[in-house]
Formats: structure tokens, sequence, C-alpha cells
């Protein structure tokens, strides 16, 4: 944790200073967050939202008006945190100088009706966050997704739901009174998952028995081996669908490019 410190005191190393800037490229470029702005984060407790949260708030500290940053992590009933996950993480945010909240709620509420699957947690999860904003003053919820689930969610649309749609850097709910945005989205997995061990930034996960079984990481490797066809075969993927040609597009087939499907 000193580390973390000595970091935020400004003595920042030349390899997280690129990435806390690309980063902020990312944010400028999509018009995320503007001055004096306050902003939630959504933590899930897991690297992205881990590091998203430090980018934040070395950001916070160069700039001349700071964005006031609250995070929020959901802590669901069925699959508490261990006391040694809660100290770690309330010690961390401390660090940052960012107030954490934890939401205790149920993955399954009666709504359900019994289903469930990861459209219904990720939507309950939206859920929850955007309640916990709306009642702080909160119109901009930032949201750890990377540049690698930006490219899984198009592969999914398009191989498995016959849709071009993505995620997008901004998504705006409700007419516009409350909006995600997803400032690590010209960041690798694998550079936040190198910083996160190299700055030992705490990450703690439940023991989700579908983490491993939903579609998202069945498409994974098959990034990867596109990465191997040609390494720059992610920000490709990513600028396609930031700047499509509509013109080679059937006009009564032309696809909203900021239509969402929900997480998967």
């Amino acid at each position: 944790m000193d580390q973390l410190k000595s970091i935020l005191d400004g003595r920042i190393p030349p390899g997280l200073f690129r990435v806390v800037k690309k980063v902020g490229a990312g944010i400028h470029r999509f018009s995320m967050i503007t001055p004096d702005e306050p902003v939630l984060v959504g933590v899930s407790g897991g690297k992205d939202s881990g590091f998203l949260s430090l980018a934040l708030a070395i950001r916070m500290r160069w700039l001349p008006e700071g964005n006031p940053l609250t995070a929020a992590l959901i802590e669901w009933k069925e699959y508490p945190l261990s006391e040694l996950d809660r100290e770690t993480l309330s010690q961390y945010f401390e660090i940052l100088g960012v107030r954490l909240e934890i939401l205790r709620a149920t993955m399954q509420p009666p709504s359900f009706k019994g289903k469930f699957d990861c459209y219904l947690c990720a939507r309950n999860r939206k859920r929850i966050l955007f309640d916990f904003a709306r009642s702080n003053g909160i119109t901009t919820v930032a949201l750890g997704h990377n540049m690698d689930d930006f490219i899984e969610t198009t592969l999914i649309n398009m191989a498995m739901r016959g849709q071009f749609a993505t995620m997008m850097p901004v998504q705006e709910f409700f007419g516009g009174k409350l909006r995600i945005v997803r400032p690590l989205c010209l960041v690798k997995e694998h550079t936040i998952e190198r910083l996160c061990s190299e700055f030992h930034i705490p990450v703690s996960q439940i023991d989700c028995p579908r983490r491993q079984k939903n579609v998202r990481s069945q498409f994974k490797p098959i990034v990867r081996q596109l990465v191997h066809l040609n390494k720059h075969a992610r920000e490709h993927i990513f600028n396609s669908c930031m700047n499509i040609s509509r013109e080679y597009l059937p006009v009564e087939q032309s696809p909203d490019i900021r239509s969402v499907t929900p997480d998967t």
C-alpha cells in the first residue's frame, strides 16, 4: 500500500503513467466526463474496476477541477465478502481518497420468478447502481469494461445473435437522466492484469458457478487467435464499431450501432 500512496502523491512510474493517459484519451475522445461532474464507479472487486478506480483517482489529482468520486460495490447476499476482502478493499479505497459504499442485495430477487442467467444478473446490478446514483444526485456511472470486453461483445452479437451491435463508450438511459461511461475502452485486458499485479491492486471475486461457463469466456481464446493473425486485431475491431461505413450496408438493414446488448 506504500507504493500506492507514493503514486497518489505524484510519483507515477512511466508504464502506469502511459496507461492513465490512455484512459484520459478515451474520456476525451468520447466526451465521457465534464469538469466538476460527480462520478459513481461501479466496483465488482475484480481487476478492471479496481484499476479504473486508481486511474480516475490519479486523474482527479491532475485536473484543476477534479471530479468527486464515489465507489459502490454490490455485495450479493448469496456470496458475501470475507472479512479479509472487506478490510483490504476498504483500505484500498481509503488510500485512493474515494468513499466506498458496500450495497448488500440478493442476486435473485422475486421479480426474476425463479429464472436466472448472466443477463439478468447484469441487469440487476445496473438497477442497484442506478438507484444508488439517483439517490446521491449522481448522473454518471463509470464501469470497468476494457477493450477486450468491447471486442468480445461485438463477436458474440454477430456470431450468436445475428446483430452488428456492441457496447458503447457512453450509453444514456432514461432520456439522458443517467448514463454509463466506460473509460477503459482503449485499454487492453492483459495490460490491466499486468498493472494490477505490479502495483498490488486488491482483487476479490465471488465464486460464481457461471463465471467460467458463460459465452464471453468462450470467446476469449477466439480473440487471442485473431491477435495471432494480426497483432492489431483488437484495435481494428474496436475502431470498426466506432466508424461504420454505412454506404456499404443495405439501407433497410443499417444497424443502430448504439443499441447495446446487455453483458453476457
